[in-house]
């Protein structure tokens, strides 16, 4: 995707023909990025906390772009890095690094408590599939999964 400069300060992106402006977006955002990934280097993913101006938080995983993600909770791998308290996101991501605080173990259950705020009641699921009005089809894994691309 072609990156424009906007008339703000912040980008926008065309997409399809379409300007968006990313500084315009006010959603929450909940920024995760792998210190050695190489497909994604974490200091330009750290640039989405200067261009999104929703409620958000950066967080810097150990290891590459998949180990960084997977590794669930219970395996107690990987290490990542967060703000100190409630520091602000500075304007570079050395400069964050800098102030960051390690954090031994899984990312996810930093993201469970950032997600909390934003969830509503949690309800149990239900015990069987569909209701009156939408009736399941098939069991899972379902037809779709199975057709060739």
């Amino acid at each position: 995707m072609p990156i424009a400069r906007s008339s703000s300060a912040s980008c926008a992106l065309t997409v399809c023909g379409e300007k968006v402006d990313l500084g315009k977006i006010r959603a929450p955002a909940y920024i995760y990025a792998s210190r050695e990934d190489h497909i994604v280097p974490w200091d330009a993913a750290y640039l989405n906390t200067q261009v999104l101006t929703g409620r958000k938080r950066f967080v810097l995983g150990a290891s590459g772009h998949i180990a960084g993600v997977i590794n669930p909770p219970a395996k107690k791998k990987r290490s990542h890095w967060t703000s100190k308290g409630n520091a602000a996101l500075p304007a570079t991501a050395n400069e964050w690094f800098a102030q960051a605080q390690e954090h031994p173990g899984s990312w996810w259950p930093d993201w469970a408590g950032w997600l909390k705020p934003f969830a509503g009641k949690q309800v149990a699921a239900p015990k069987t599939l569909g209701n009156k009005h939408h009736r399941p089809i098939e069991p899972a894994p379902g037809r779709y999964v199975k057709v060739k691309a």
